[in-house]
C-alpha cells in the first residue's frame, strides 16, 4: 500500500545550471518525467544572466522555479540584475511596448516565437548586448541600426540634443563628431524637421569605418542628405556653426565598476579617453577655433567626475568662448555648452 505520508513530501532537485543551457530542457524533461510528482527544481550557477535565461526556458514550461547564486541574498540580486534586458528583448520581438509586454505575460508564444527567444536567450547568455542581438537601438524614439563596433545609443545623450536644438538655427552647418550610429543626427535633423527649422547642413565623421557605414544606413533610412568624413577629432575638417558630440571620456581606472557587457562588446575607442579621460577635450580645444564660423557654438557630454577638470581646461584654453556646464535629470554633470564671443 502507498505511504501517502512518503508520497506527500517535497523534493529538492538541485541542477548545477553553469554551461548546461543547451541541455537544460532534456535535463529538466528527465526530472518531470519521474513518477515522483511533487518535486521542485533548484537550480544553482554564479552568472546572473544563466539563472535569468534558465528561469525563462523553465517558466515558458509551466514550471515553477527557484534559483540561487551563492546564498540567498545573492539570488534576490541575481534575479534581477539582467531582467530587465530579457524583458527589452522579448518585448522587442513581440512588437510590444513595455507596458504592454509586462500586461501579457501569460501570453501564448508561437513556436517560431519559442525558437527565435531560445536563440537570443542562448546569445545573452553569452554576453552579447540586447541591442547587437536585435541589430537596433532607440533613440528619442528613433530606431537605428547598431553593430558591433558601434557605441549603444545612451539616453543621456538625448538630453544633449535637445539642448542643442534650442540653439539650432535655419541655415546652420551642424558637425555630429563622433558619430557612432548617427544617432545624434538622425534626432537632430528629424527634430528640427518637425520644428520647421529649414537649409540646415550636416556632417557627420568618426575614427572608424564600421561607425561610418552604419551611420550612413541610418541616414539613408531616414532620407537624410549627410556628408560623412573619417576625422580623428577635427583634424581635416571644415567650418561649422554647430558642433555636438558625445566623445570618449571614460577612465581606464573606471573599468572596474563598468557593466561586462558594456566591456566585452563595445568599442573601446569610444569609451575610453585616456589616463584621465581628458585626452579628447584637450585636443577640441586647441583646434576648434578653427573649424568654427564666428559666433559658432559647440556641445559635448562628459564624465560626471570631470567637471571641475573641464572648466579649468577651457577657462585656459578657450577664454573668448561662453562656456556653460549643466546636469542631467539625475542631478549628475553631464553637458556642456560653449559659444565663440568672435
Amino acid at each position: 500500500m502507498e505511504n501517502k505520508t512518503e508520497q506527500n513530501c517535497l523534493i529538492s532537485v538541485i541542477v548545477p545550471a553553469y554551461n548546461i543551457l543547451d541541455c537544460l530542457e532534456r535535463c529538466v524533461n528527465s526530472i518531470c518525467g519521474q513518477t515522483w510528482k511533487n518535486l521542485e527544481i533548484l537550480l544553482v550557477d554564479d552568472e546572473p544572466i544563466n539563472l535569468d535565461v534558465a528561469r525563462f526556458f523553465l517558466e515558458h514550461a509551466g514550471l515553477v522555479v527557484d534559483s540561487a547564486e551563492n546564498g540567498i541574498e545573492a539570488s534576490e540580486l541575481a534575479e534581477s540584475a539582467r531582467s530587465e534586458e530579457i524583458d527589452f528583448l522579448l518585448a522587442e520581438r513581440l512588437g510590444l511596448t513595455p507596458s504592454q509586454f509586462q500586461l501579457k505575460q501569460d501570453m501564448e508564444l508561437s513556436d517560431a516565437e519559442v525558437k527565435q527567444a531560445r536563440k537570443d536567450m542562448k546569445r545573452l547568455a553569452k554576453g552579447d548586448s540586447p541591442q547587437y542581438i536585435l541589430g537596433y537601438a532607440w533613440f528619442l524614439g528613433y530606431r537605428l541600426r547598431v553593430a558591433k563596433g558601434v557605441l549603444i545609443p545612451r539616453f543621456e545623450t538625448e538630453e544633449l540634443v535637445e539642448w542643442a536644438l534650442a540653439h539650432l538655427q535655419d541655415g546652420d552647418t551642424v558637425l555630429d563628431l563622433g558619430t557612432g550610429s548617427g544617432n545624434i543626427t538622425v534626432a537632430l535633423a528629424k527634430e528640427a524637421e518637425s520644428k520647421g527649422i529649414k537649409d540646415l547642413h550636416f556632417y557627420a565623421s568618426d575614427v572608424k569605418d564600421t561607425p561610418l557605414r552604419i551611420s550612413e544606413e541610418n541616414f539613408l533610412d531616414y532620407g537624410l542628405d549627410v556628408t560623412t568624413r573619417k576625422a580623428n577629432v577635427l583634424l581635416g575638417l571644415g567650418k561649422f556653426d554647430l558642433i555636438i558630440s558625445n566623445p570618449p571620456y571614460i577612465k581606464p581606472s573606471e573599468k572596474n565598476v563598468m557593466d561586462k557587457g558594456v566591456l566585452a562588446n563595445e568599442p573601446e575607442e569610444a569609451l575610453f579617453g585616456g589616463q584621465d579621460g581628458l585626452a579628447f577635450y584637450r585636443k577640441f580645444a586647441e583646434e576648434v577655433r578653427d573649424h568654427l564660423n564666428s559666433g559658432g557654438r559647440f556641445f559635448m557630454e562628459f564624465g560626471f567626475s570631470e567637471e571641475d577638470e573641464l572648466k579649468a581646461l577651457f577657462a585656459e584654453k578657450l577664454p573668448d568662448f561662453k562656456v556653460e556646464f549643466r546636469r542631467d535629470m539625475a542631478g549628475k554633470p553631464r553637458m556642456l555648452f560653449g559659444e565663440w564671443k568672435k
